[in-house]
């Protein structure tokens, strides 16, 4: 008997007993844990399929560790550019034991309603509670007529100005003027000159 579940976003092919890895799940080492994300079934041979999950059906399984999976390098590499990159990256898992395998889980029982004559009582108490009065706005305090006549007479304060900021001129350079080039006459007897030499 196997069946396919979907199990943290994944699915897998489960049998009973087997030990799988999958993604961290919540919950501590030795709880267990449900998956009612069942896709398919097979009992001996009698497949059923879900539309796309099968109704009441269960996996139930116990988580054995929390652990991490094997490193992974991720490398990076632009030719050319002188850029890369090394790091690495180790998955947080889970390693569950599957238990058990249901295609119709027993349903559980549905809460109790209130009875009629419980719910009545306190909306009465509610009512009879009397309601708090909300608190007076406290009054601003008086003032004396010789504080009136000190804050009267206050002068309001100056503000020193600031110098403003000086600008740090710089003085333009005058571009140099380039001595003309001599003439090509003059360039020619130069040459000349120095192969004279150089052949002497």
């Amino acid at each position: 008997m196997y069946a396919i579940v979907e199990i943290a976003g994944q699915q897998f092919k489960v049998e009973k007993k087997q030990e799988i890895f999958v993604h961290r799940l919540e919950g501590k080492e030795g709880s267990k844990v449900e998956f009612s994300e069942v896709m398919l079934i097979d009992n001996n041979g009698k497949v059923s399929v879900g539309t796309p999950m099968i109704k009441d059906a269960l996996v139930s399984a116990k988580i054995l560790e929390h652990m991490k999976a094997d490193k992974v390098l991720v490398f990076k590499k632009k030719r050319r550019k002188g850029y890369q990159k090394l790091n690495g990256h180790r998955q947080y898992m889970t390693r569950l034991v599957i238990e058990n395998i249901l295609e119709k889980a027993p349903k559980a029982a549905a809460p109790k309603a209130e009875k009629p004559d419980s719910a009545k009582a306190t909306t009465a108490k509610k009512e009879t509670a009397p309601k708090a009065k909300p608190k007076a706005a406290a009054k601003p305090k008086a003032t004396k007529p010789s504080e009136v006549k000190k804050l009267l007479q206050r002068k309001p304060r100056q503000r020193k100005r600031q110098p403003p900021k000086q600008r740090n001129l710089q003085l333009k350079r005058r571009p140099r003027k380039r001595k003309p080039s001599p003439k090509p006459l003059q360039r020619l007897k130069r040459l000349t000159a120095t192969r004279k030499k150089i052949n002497n």
